[in-house]
């Protein structure tokens, strides 16, 4: 329950015992005009005594229970219009009057803490909601941490809130820095038991506990804001969420970890059968070109093709390799130049003619004007890695366009082609690292990197791709980087 000392100084409260004292005799000319007698002016005064304990507190009541006891003893108690007492039914009257009045100031009052409290707590409640569901707005622990301060502050409106996660040995603020003694206080806070607060000044901090384990500290002022049961409340809350956060991002690194490594298995892998199954066409050819027996000139020359073809697939197997490490050591740099888009799918298909010797080339510009801004050097290596596997997966005499367009701010280009087209199970994972897809797999062509190979690349130039196609139709990729039409500052 609380006390008087608790009681709220409210502005209006001169006001208050103005209204209170009009009330009071208001009340009692109602009463003296038609005579009433001392046993109704008793119970309506007892009336007025209750609704001001109700509505306005103690003190209001006790100064209203006051007035209303004179003006009992003057108005209706003999001898009347006087503030005295003839004998002892009239002292048993007043004293009865005054008494009830006492007791019904204290239970009004009473019920008037009880609903303070009750509505204090409601506030708790929907405030310690709010946090939580703040905090399970973050994954990531780092911003967690970064944001709780700010969060503590901004609902439970304090001055400043303070944050000591030990794992990370760091402090973090709602506001400036952080004074040496806060710092100091929050560190030994976090040492202390479980839910135990300690006030330094204004300034109050409790122990984030779970279980066994200490979280950090939490901190906050004014130290009389918030009470014991909701600061614990509060650093429970605080220490779940930080230890939920922290484990979700140890076990994303696990993961992480787990899946490099998995991949870099799949690449060793991968890279080891590539890389045999030519050395062995190789090796199996340069022996019987060696031994020679049985040989004619035909079949020489059909070994020295072979040797020549399979030294080219290994070639082309180190190469992506190669592209690949750099892709994932993230050592590409974007080198852009001037020069118009047909240009680049000019010198696309130049480089790749001898893979597209045996098909029909067309190419398309759009909108061609002055010369824009990107880097041929990657854009033409996903052109050809696009090329490639067109001329691989299509008939001899297919149709294979290249257009180019400005598209807003985007220059995008296409490369499509009126082959047998993408299986549709094969389309979510075609720009996957080492996926061949069904016909991949069948016909033995491809490492399964040069789609990835392209969407890398697109990435650290700023865009990216998509792939379309029809079974029996073809096939169409798009690709885009941003348009810049002026020469981009330089970055040291």
């Amino acid at each position: 329950m609380m006390g008087f000392a608790s009681e709220r100084i409210d502005a209006n409260l001169p006001l208050q015992w103005l209204l209170g004292t009009i009330a009071a005799a208001l009340v009692t000319a109602i009463l003296v005009f038609p005579g009433a007698n001392a046993t109704t002016a008793g119970m309506v005064f007892l009336l007025l005594v209750v609704c001001s304990a109700t509505v306005a507190g103690r003190w209001l009541s006790l100064y209203i229970a006051t007035l209303c006891a004179l003006s009992f003893d003057y108005f209706f108690l003999p001898p009347l219009h006087a503030l005295a007492i003839a004998g002892a039914q009239e002292w048993l009257a007043l004293l009865t009057f005054a008494a009830s009045c006492v007791m019904v100031s204290r239970v009004a009052e009473r019920a008037r803490g009880q609903a303070r409290q009750a509505e204090q707590r409601r506030e708790d409640v929907e405030r310690l909601y709010a946090l939580s569901q703040e905090m399970m707005l973050h994954d990531d622990a780092a911003g967690l941490m970064r944001d709780l301060p700010h969060l503590v502050e901004r609902i439970f409106a304090l001055d400043g809130a303070m944050l000591y996660v030990r794992d990370h040995d760091e402090y973090f603020s709602s506001g400036a820095e952080m004074p040496a003694s806060a710092k100091a206080s929050l560190r030994a806070a976090s040492f202390l038991p479980s839910a135990t607060l300690s006030a330094t000044g204004d300034f109050t901090a409790i122990d984030l506990t779970l279980g066994l384990r200490s979280v950090g500290a939490l901190g906050w002022r004014p130290a009389s804001r918030l009470s014991r049961e909701v600061a614990t409340a509060v650093g429970a809350q605080v220490a779940i969420a930080l230890t939920r956060s922290i484990a979700i991002e140890a076990s994303a690194r696990l993961e992480a970890s787990r899946e490099g490594e998995r991949l870099r298995t799949a690449l060793i892998d991968s890279l080891t059968h590539e890389l045999r199954t030519p050395l062995t066409a190789i090796r199996a050819a340069a022996t019987t070109l060696m031994q020679g027996e049985g040989l004619d000139d035909a079949g020489r020359c059909d070994l020295a093709a072979l040797v020549d073809e399979e030294a080219s697939r290994l070639d082309m197997l180190i190469g992506e390799a190669v592209e690949m490490a750099e892709i994932d050591a993230k050592v590409l740099r974007v080198q852009p130049v001037r020069q118009l888009p047909r240009a680049l799918l000019e010198q696309a298909v130049e480089e790749s003619q001898e893979l597209l010797a045996r098909h029909r080339i067309e190419i398309s510009a759009e909108g061609e004007g002055k010369p824009v801004w990107f880097d041929p050097h990657l854009l033409g290596r996903v052109l050809r890695h696009l090329l490639e596997n067109a001329a691989r997966y299509t008939p001899a005499g297919s149709h294979i366009t290249l257009r180019s367009r400005r598209e807003g701010d985007r220059l995008e280009f296409r490369v499509e082609d009126d082959g047998p087209g993408i299986d549709s199970l094969d389309m979510p994972l075609i720009f996957e690292k080492f996926y061949r897809g069904k016909k991949g797999a069948v016909l033995g062509k491809g490492t399964g990197m040069g789609l990835a190979i392209a969407r890398a690349i697109l990435a650290a130039h700023g865009g990216s791709i998509e792939a379309a196609s029809t079974p029996g139709k073809g096939s169409s990729f798009r690709f885009w980087v941003p348009l810049v039409e002026k020469e981009p500052v330089k970055s040291n």
